[in-house]
């Protein structure tokens, strides 16, 4: 997909969403703290920035489609293995140095 595609993609996926919450592009505009103009730019797919994207994803309740981005480690089953082997298999206590008194 090239850039323009894609930010033409992101374009519609924001007018869809403005409209399904009955939102005027000067009212969402007014929310994110835009410009009119820039959000009909944002919509037809120009170009802008990703504060402005991330600032109109939020008015509209829609932060949560970033959530792709999020970086999950990933562990290795020889490393989960490694370190069930160093857990402790047994308790083990220390004699008393104390002798215990006896009536004798």
């Amino acid at each position: 997909m090239s850039d323009h595609a894609l930010a033409a993609f992101i374009g519609q996926f924001i007018r869809s969403k403005r409209m399904e919450q009955n939102m005027t592009q000067a009212q969402l505009a007014k929310d994110a703290g835009i410009s009119r103009s820039t959000l009909v730019l944002l919509e037809k797919g120009e170009t802008a920035s990703l504060g402005t994207l991330l600032q109109v994803l939020r008015m509209l309740n829609q932060l949560h489609v970033l959530s792709v981005f999020e970086i999950t480690p990933v562990v290795s089953p020889l490393l989960l293995v490694k370190e069930e082997m160093k857990k402790r298999q047994r308790v083990r206590t220390k004699p008393s140095s104390q002798k215990p008194q006896t009536d004798w």
